[in-house]
């Protein structure tokens, strides 16, 4: 795959010549010259920190079986509540994603999904529509490859994302996103933002690149100021009715409900007992003594491969988790997941990792920095093959919280 390339220096066409030849073992033949690009932009073309940061997302991208991830049968929950729609191309191309935030029901859609599958299906999200983004720039021109996103928070609740599981949803998503899918925002329309929206934004902002946050334009409720700047881009006609645009469905609804999920409050019938469900796996009960960490070895040998995943819950209180690797042949020793704290006694803590071959993987259960209380520990960590796609759909199908753990 190669499409439409931006101009740039001669200088800059060097730099990005010496970051492919860099990467080239680890490319693929759909990475083309403009998705290069993105990493070395988002880095300031700094090659060293670009080649950082594609090989942590290709990890990333290996962990969650993008290659396969339309294979994938996502929750009826996301598939149904989760609002968004794409409501055509702007004047250069570019996909426009509408998303009327203020109908999201977080607190029950964390009572249906686990936050590993909250996220995996962002990731079935924006592979679809970087995909799109790519058809576009051949008709379109390079400008097309980014995406202009709208979202509406019209009497948003914010309360729901006060509550932990949801604010960690919520902050390891966006972590998730600038990591894996650099310089892929053009624009971002967030209009009818109520008063306290600026305090969770600030908190959100710190994990966004500045980049990022330059292209984000915030419109207080009330106001209308947005659709100037809004349809200078985008034709009214193509834009839903009930935002002032043009468009309405087949059915003549301006809120273009048969084009797009609208969510709203998720049903209870779809709601899952976590603490109630019944699992095969061989859960082992301990107590993780006070000052001390609970450490268990995985070796992995051979070039078959494997997954090392992960299901535990603390009965009362949090505790620090996190996994390092030691390579056999070279000693050299990686940090896989940072160690960090993990509210794992409000939600089950569940992820896998790809592994590589001849390493020594130590996962860490630390209560070092405990000196009053041991720590209940249920807890079920296992090697299993990754070579076929069914196991690792049966994986995430089982997943009760997330991969990433919350770092202080």
């Amino acid at each position: 795959m190669s499409g439409p390339m931006p101009e740039i220096s001669v200088e800059q066409r060097k730099t990005l010549e010496q970051f492919r030849e860099l990467m080239s073992d680890e490319l693929k033949d759909t990475h083309d010259d403009y998705f290069l690009l993105r990493w070395l932009r988002a880095r300031k073309w700094n090659i060293e920190a670009a080649e950082k940061m594609l090989k942590a997302s290709l990890k990333t991208r290996a962990m969650w079986n993008v290659d396969n991830i339309e294979k994938w049968d996502a929750p009826q929950a996301l598939r149904e509540y989760l609002p968004y729609g794409i409501m055509g191309y702007d004047n250069e191309g570019s996909p426009v994603i509408v998303c009327p935030f203020h109908t999201f029901d977080m607190w029950g859609m964390l009572h249906c999904v686990t936050r590993f599958e909250f996220q995996k299906y962002l990731v079935l999200i924006l592979e679809r529509l970087t995909k799109l983004a790519y058809e576009q720039s051949l008709k379109h021109g390079w400008k097309a490859r980014q995406l202009v996103v709208f979202f509406d928070c019209e009497s948003m609740n914010l309360k729901q994302f006060a509550w932990r599981p949801a604010a960690e949803c919520v902050i390891s998503s966006v972590k998730e996103y600038e990591g894996n899918f650099p310089e892929l925002l053009k624009r971002c329309y967030i209009i009818n933002a109520p008063k306290l929206f600026s305090v969770a934004f600030n908190i959100v902002k710190k994990f966004l690149d500045e980049n990022t946050t330059s292209k984000i334009h915030i419109y207080k409720t009330g106001s209308d100021k947005w659709q100037q700047q809004l349809f200078a881009h985008v034709d009214p006609k193509n834009f839903p009715k009930c935002w002032g645009g043009q468009l309405v469905d087949e059915h003549g609804d301006p809120q273009c409900r048969s084009m797009m999920v609208w969510g709203g409050k998720v049903p209870e019938s779809l709601f899952v007992d976590q603490s109630n469900q019944e699992s095969d796996k061989d859960f082992t009960e301990t107590h993780v003594p006070k000052g001390d960490k609970l450490k268990i070895d995985f070796k992995v040998n051979g070039q078959a491969e494997q997954l090392l995943s992960w299901n535990f819950r603390t009965l009362d209180h949090d505790i620090k988790f996190g996994i390092y690797s030691v390579d056999a042949k070279t000693g050299e020793k990686r940090s896989e997941i940072p160690l960090g704290t993990v509210h794992s006694h409000e939600m089950d803590e569940v992820g896998c990792i790809s592994t590589r071959p001849n390493t020594t993987y130590t996962v860490v259960f630390d209560n070092s920095a405990s000196y009053l209380r041991s720590k209940r520990l249920r807890y079920w960590v296992d090697l299993m093959s990754g070579e076929e796609e069914e196991g690792i759909t049966e994986l995430t199908n089982q997943m009760e919280s997330t991969q990433i753990v919350a770092q202080q």
